[in-house]
């Protein structure tokens, strides 16, 4: 299986979070590939700039590899389809990796239940 991790689930895994179960943590482990996204680096640095979050953007770009993770870079394939996505979720950010989900395909790994409404390419832990 290949995954692609939601900003937060990135953030909880390389923070040793005690939110991501250890039955998730099992589930990403026995994965073929796990991607980050460098749209949820752009998230990050964005949100804590504005003090939302906190988190050295990076920091966290290069604790991607050394969790065992892969960078997915952001295309301009990637970018047109979310132009394709229906508009259940106005995050551009959520959108942009829901785009990235369905383009390689891979499933995205998330805890907002508000993006279980797009189906199979979405997994809500």
């Amino acid at each position: 299986m290949r995954l692609l991790l939601d900003t937060h689930v990135y953030l909880w895994s390389v923070t040793a979070s005690r939110q991501l179960k250890n039955g998730v943590r099992d589930y990403l482990a026995s994965a073929q590939i796990v991607y980050v996204s460098a749209a949820s680096i752009w998230e990050i640095a964005i949100k804590a700039r504005l003090g939302k979050i906190e988190g050295d953007p990076d920091a966290l770009a290069l604790a991607i590899e050394a969790s065992g993770f892969q960078e997915l870079p952001v295309t301009a394939r990637h970018a047109a389809a979310v132009a394709k996505l229906p508009m259940h979720h106005t995050d551009p950010f959520d959108r942009l990796l829901l785009a990235q989900a369905f383009t390689e395909p891979l499933r995205l790994i998330t805890a907002d239940r508000a993006l279980a409404v797009y189906g199979g390419a979405v997994t809500v832990i």
